[in-house]
């Protein structure tokens, strides 16, 4: 833990790129601690490290006459955790694999020959201030990353009031149109700038797509400039940080430290040895060629605009077009209230049990990311287990209980992980960092009562909804006000 906080100081602190020799050691300091707490939950969280005592059931027969029918209640829950362990077995080899602490990404051909890029904002037009700003920001981002050839496209339902000029276009989706499959939502917007009327760009160029509140940094522009130079695939992604900047809620950004865990284990796993979103990837910071975009298109239907994201990465993949992992991470921020939270996990988790069942798809592409929405969909019976567990034992497989262990330590480490990535000790201070890090891995209770939560409004609320969380610092600074 030492090293990884070491490494985190000087890599906020210089612009220098490590040694190998450094990067190295990194890697090797993370994989100690990676498989430091995978063996600590293995030994502790099963029968490895105490075993059944001679008063608990010994077999199946002898949990039956103990707890009766409970039995299979205690056994269903044991044994739905495993749906998660693809999951947990992708972003394992991630961090094993990878040096989740890379350099600074360098531009490796001249700026000369970068083609063109389209930074392309999907917005409903609720905050134009926002999304002024954030424009401005990002082209003058991408002016400092020496990058000339590119424009910031602004997709809106409504005007938000920005004025055309060499790098800014806003594109106004008229409130009649439809699409042929009738896609809702993103994936109408997105479709409509693919329409021959409104698209601009040739094959050849690439898109960007971001959010609203999505801040550009100098190495994802450098990292999206080396992807776009080698060509060698169609469609990338990189890594977003939600700890940027001015914090609304701590403890929503400490629960988004999680997937910035992920992108750095699963989605650069699936993306740079699978070469294909297998378990889903992100609605934002992909990065995509014209051509590629336009075949594989987001006219996919009302079941694929919910997830839009993870629907056309799956789509693409099963046609055969290729992905990798960008260097460089960008900037975005957490909900601000927990109900913004729960309403963002409700619509994802609706979304992707929307494009698991869809019969559009290949099963062969689709059946991971099964497993994975049903683990997310059990969750509450799995969390369960870790209260039965110790009160009423019973015997399983010795692969089982290690299974399901490996997948606890995994999701610890994930916590601990994304939080060190996430925080800046140059910005927050030795003593707050160290604070956020032990109060992320006490919140983790919590976290998972939240995720709960989600998961049940989700099943029993309709699916075709598609609710857009409020990222506008200033709005909610009035509100409060």
């Amino acid at each position: 833990m030492f090293s990884v906080v070491t490494h985190i100081y000087h890599c906020n602190t210089t612009f220098e790129c490590y040694s190998s020799c450094n990067m190295v050691f990194i890697h090797l300091a993370n994989i100690f601690l990676l498989f430091g707490i995978i063996s600590t939950f293995v030994y502790y969280g099963s029968n490895l490290g105490s075993h059944l005592d001679n008063i608990s059931p010994q077999t199946f027969s002898s949990s039956w006459e103990k707890y009766g029918w409970f039995t299979l209640v205690l056994y269903l829950c044991q044994y739905l955790a495993l749906l998660a362990l693809p999951q947990a077995v992708f972003n394992f080899l991630g961090f094993l694999l990878f040096n989740p602490f890379p350099g600074d990404p360098q531009i490796e051909k001249p700026i000369s020959l970068v083609p063109f890029i389209c930074f392309r904002v999907v917005t409903k037009g609720d905050y134009p201030e926002l999304v002024q700003n954030n424009v401005q920001r990002n082209i003058n981002t991408c002016l400092d990353a020496g990058l000339k050839n590119f424009i910031i496209e602004v997709v809106a339902d409504k005007s938000t009031s920005l004025v055309s000029s060499l790098h800014v276009r806003e594109v106004i989706v008229p409130a009649d149109y439809q699409t042929s499959s009738g896609a809702m939502f993103k994936a109408r917007a997105l479709q409509y700038c693919l329409e021959d009327r409104v698209n601009q760009l040739d094959d050849e160029d690439w898109v960007v797509h971001l959010d609203e509140e999505t801040l550009l940094t100098v190495n994802s522009v450098r990292g999206i400039i080396n992807f776009v130079c080698k060509g060698k695939h169609q469609f990338g992604q990189g890594m977003i940080t939600y700890a940027n900047e001015q914090i609304i809620n701590y403890f929503l950004t400490l629960c988004d430290t999680f997937r910035v865990a992920e992108d750095m284990g699963k989605i650069q796993f699936q993306l740079r040895v699978l070469r294909m979103p297998i378990l889903g990837w992100k609605g934002s910071y992909i990065v995509s060629q014209l051509g590629a975009e336009r075949k594989v298109s987001y006219d996919n239907g009302p079941d694929s605009s919910v997830a839009e994201d993870t629907y056309f990465g799956i789509l693409a993949a099963s046609q055969g077009y290729s992905f990798d992992f960008i260097h460089g991470n960008m900037c975005e921020k957490s909900p601000f209230s927990l109900m913004d939270f729960l309403q963002q996990r409700k619509r994802w988790l609706q979304g992707l049990l929307l494009v698991a069942h869809s019969s559009r798809l290949p099963f062969r592409y689709r059946f991971l990311l099964g497993t994975s929405v049903y683990a997310w969909i059990t969750m509450p019976l799995t969390t369960a287990n870790l209260f039965l567990k110790p009160i009423f034992p019973i015997p399983v497989p010795q692969v089982v209980d290690i299974s399901v262990s490996f997948i606890g330590g995994i999701w610890m480490f994930l916590y601990i992980y994304g939080t060190c990535r996430s925080f800046s000790i140059a910005r927050v201070g030795v003593f707050k960092f160290l604070l956020l890090l032990m109060t992320g891995v006490i919140v983790t209770p919590f976290k998972v009562v939240v995720e709960n939560i989600a998961v049940v409004w989700g099943l029993f609320t309709p699916k075709h909804k598609f609710f857009v969380v409020k990222k506008d610092i200033a709005v909610v600074s009035t509100f409060h006000v």
